[in-house]
């Protein structure tokens, strides 16, 4: 995906394949991290994510944390700014299975 996102910005062409990944009703991102991005190919996936957001599903995998997602984009502000909220899928179903405490609850504000 990155590859053809790159290839299109060099050819001027960017707005077109973005809009063919913007297309699916589900975009599926599988094993994100298992390579670092370039700093272009994060600003890339950046623009793809800001343009699907609320518009279209979007569901990504990664064996990483993400406090970690900073090392994927070679960038920690991007990693922020991405800021996708909610617990994962995956950790949703080890506290179902029992192999993890229960959700963390949220800080209520002090009334002192």
């Amino acid at each position: 995906m990155l590859t053809r996102l790159r290839k299109a910005r060099r050819e001027n062409r960017i707005e077109q394949q973005l809009r063919q990944f913007i297309y699916p009703k589900v975009l599926i991102i599988d094993e994100m991290g298992y390579l670092p991005m370039s700093r272009e190919e994060a600003g890339l996936f950046f623009r793809l994510l800001s343009r699907r957001y609320e518009k279209a599903s979007l569901i990504i995998t990664s064996n990483k944390s993400f406090v970690d997602w900073g090392e994927i984009f070679n960038d920690q502000v991007l990693a922020t700014a991405i800021n996708i909220k909610g617990e994962s899928y995956r950790l949703k179903e080890k506290r179902k299975a029992g192999l993890l405490g229960s959700a963390p609850k949220p800080i209520e504000p002090s009334t002192n």
